[in-house]
């Protein structure tokens, strides 16, 4: 089946410099989310993709598409048609008309209508009766809303038989009346198609080549038309500005919420957590308000998530704790591990089990290996740390000469005291202690103490005493009192 998707709108109520269909959802652009629809649609046998007609933001529409196959290669798949003037749904359709496979019915789909479903376009695929090298019948996606403002109107006869869709702004008030509604979405025969875009006129209120036209001319030509609604009203809404994709954000992730509370995840409040991307959880996890997961995170069995997290890309192990304010990003955290709170995860960090990573403490591309534990303000960077270590409160891997990068390496039961600088590249022995406030510059060997302090001295100290300062009105009284006295002494002498 040819699938086309219409992405050439400006979108002026956006008020925004980026193309409508680039603005996200869940943390991906529209258009991702109706091309990911597509594709799963056609399948991996499918030769030729989707197809989508660009206009506003051509190039910014292209650099994405280009950006999104290298990270999916299901992506490169899909082509491009250009409409230079938008000048109606119609007239963009006809620009794609040379890249259709007659010999398939023709899918269209809209760039700005994220969240219709594979079930609901497999029903409509169904309903057209599309076989190859034959004229199907015109499926058409209807939906009945309470409130139809601002929709075509699907106009029937007596029988019921669709006859035509009226837009709003060239509806009579009686037409206007009708709730049920067109969302664009249709199933079209290509040969009859082709034919009918080039009889398009552009002769009503909006003066554009509407592709709805198509639904009267299909009528006289004797073409079947038949129609179906959605499961679900959201599958069908398009977004056209900020309040409304704010509104259909909400939608969607109540949405991602009542999933993953079916599955057995406890939610503090469905309606506070973001999924932007794909969240798997094991049984027993329970996430706590305000938490945003971006792209693909893992939560394993018995997991708690403390309120205002955000977990990126990563795998979290069995019965963790991650406490409030953390933030984990390309991290792997180990079972019984606890996190946080207030600590960060940087890429790269790789925790065992049963490691404890406190308030105020950054990881980032570093080993950590079972039950050792880094409780308060430290930064652990470029290193490898064994098991059973101690890192103590303001110890740092100074792993950054302003150029490259070195390695930290320290080994099983090392005990760092607090106020360490580990400068890198530098290892420290199995068992090693180092004392408080010890700059490491070399290898410390294991089972000893190693210490580098200045000389503590005391020496006679008497403590600055702060001036005050005079209030600039008081300095005023002062140099005029000042001022005065001068004067008077200046009389005196002259007599």
């Amino acid at each position: 089946m040819n699938i086309v998707i219409l992405a050439a709108g400006q979108g002026k109520r956006m008020k925004s410099a980026l193309p409508k269909v680039l603005q996200t959802l869940a943390g991906k652009p529209l258009l991702q989310h109706v091309l990911g629809t597509a594709l799963a649609l056609q399948g991996k046998a499918t030769k030729n993709g989707p197809i989508v007609v660009v206009g506003h933001g051509a190039a910014e529409v292209k650099t994405f598409l280009a950006d999104v196959s290298k990270e999916d290669s299901a992506f490169e798949k899909v082509s491009t048609a250009l409409q230079a003037e938008q000048k109606g749904t119609g007239h963009a359709l006809l620009q794609a008309l040379s890249k259709l496979d007659v010999q398939e019915p023709t899918l269209v789909l809209y760039g700005d209508v994220p969240l219709i479903s594979k079930k609901t376009l497999s029903k409509l695929e169904k309903l057209a009766d599309g076989v190859r090298g034959k004229d199907c019948a015109l499926a058409l996606l209807t939906q009945n809303l309470a409130n139809p403002t601002g929709y075509g109107r699907i106009v029937r006869d007596a029988e019921g038989s669709v006859q035509e869709i009226v837009e709003e702004k060239d509806a009579t008030p009686s037409q206007k009346a009708i709730k049920e509604i067109n969302t664009g979405i249709m199933v079209l025969p290509t040969n009859s198609l082709k034919k009918w875009l080039k009889s398009l006129r552009s002769s009503n209120a909006q003066g554009e080549y509407y592709l709805t036209d198509v639904i009267a001319m299909a009528v006289k030509d004797g073409v079947p038309i038949r129609t179906t609604q959605a499961d679900h009203e959201f599958e069908t809404v398009g977004v056209n500005s900020r309040d409304q994709l704010a509104a259909l954000e909400r939608v969607h992730q109540l949405n991602i919420a009542n999933q993953l509370m079916d599955a057995g995840i406890s939610l503090a409040d469905p309606a506070r957590i973001d999924v932007r991307g794909t969240l798997e959880c094991g049984t027993d996890v329970f996430i706590d308000v305000g938490c945003v997961f971006e792209g693909a995170v893992t939560l394993a069995s018995g997991t708690k998530v403390g309120p205002y997290c955000v977990i990126r890309n990563s795998v979290i192990g069995k019965a963790v704790a991650i406490q409030a304010y953390s933030h984990i990003d390309g991290a792997k955290v180990g079972n019984q591990s606890v996190i946080g709170p207030y600590a960060r995860l940087r890429p790269g960090a790789d925790l065992a089990n049963d490691v404890h990573i406190g308030n105020f403490v950054e990881v980032k591309n570093s080993k950590i290996a079972s039950n050792s534990k880094a409780n308060h303000l430290a930064y652990v960077g470029d290193s490898i740390v064994g098991s059973r270590v101690n890192i103590g409160a303001g110890t740092i891997t100074c792993n950054y000469d302003g150029v490259n990068k070195h390695k930290t390496i320290i080994e099983d039961d090392v005990f760092i005291g607090s106020d360490t600088q580990l400068v890198a590249p530098v290892r420290v022995g199995r068992g090693a202690t180092l004392g408080a406030g010890t700059t490491l510059t070399k290898d410390a060997p294991a089972n000893q103490l190693t210490i580098s302090r200045a000389k503590q001295i005391s020496l006679p100290w008497k403590r600055p005493v702060k001036v005050e300062k005079m209030p600039l009105a008081k300095k005023a009284i002062v140099k005029k009192v000042s001022a005065k006295k001068s004067a008077s002494k200046s009389s005196k002498g002259k007599k």
